[in-house]
This record gives C-alpha cells, structure tokens and sequence, in this order.
C-alpha cells in the first residue's frame, strides 16, 4: 500500500485564461478562485480541485493527457457542451471496462473526459 489516498487536483496549463473560465464555466464548474484576468484560477470538483494557470511566456500547452471526471449524467452532460457550442469528440458511449464517457478538448486542446460508472 502507498499511503496514496486520492488526487487534489489537477492543475492545466492554458494559454488564455479568459477563454479557458469561459469553456470550464459553460459546462458548470463551480468557481472558487481567480477568474478571466487572472494568473490562476481554481474550480471545485467534488473533494478536489481542477487548477489553471496562465503560462505567460507563451508556447504549447497542449497534448499531456486528459482529466477523467465523473458527473450523475453522463449524457445530460454531453447535451450541456453541445449546447454551449462546444463540440465533443465522439457521442456518449459505453465502455467494456464499465463506464459511460465521452470526450471534449478545452480551448488549449487538454482532453477532458465525462464519465460514470456503469451500474
């Protein structure tokens, strides 16, 4: 055993913090810190905390993998970023390893993934 419990947080690194309050906003993250002029913002995700920090000396911020969150509906969700113009990669689906997911890529291309465990 590790001692390892659980994650904090996941801290992103974006390119454009307005765009990226916007995008975590629409899909109904709950605000707790900063905002769309701020170096550093922080959302609540249930016990934890999904973090984004502006990299100001520019370059790529995209492409490290992706954060797996689990929402009550996984469809209701995927109908909520549809509806806030955002386009996810594929439609709800069911997984041979037990859950029901689908995919959106934030404004700097981090993939962020809906999911639920099947019953």
């Amino acid at each position: 055993m590790s001692g390892i419990e659980s994650i904090s947080a996941v801290t992103l690194l974006v390119a454009d913090m307005a765009r990226s309050v916007r995008f975590y906003e629409a899909l109904g993250f709950e605000r707790l810190y900063g905002g769309e002029d701020a170096e550093f913002t922080s959302y609540r995700v249930g016990d934890g905390y999904l973090n984004l920090a502006y990299r100001a000396e520019g370059g790529d911020v995209a492409g490290w993998g992706r954060t797996i969150l689990y929402v009550e509906d996984v469809d209701a969700m995927h109908a909520r970023v549809v509806e806030a113009g955002y386009t996810p990669e594929f439609a709800p689906r069911d997984a041979t390893w037990g859950e029901r997911y689908f995919h959106v890529q934030d404004p700097d291309g981090h993939e962020v993934s809906f999911a639920r465990p099947l019953a």
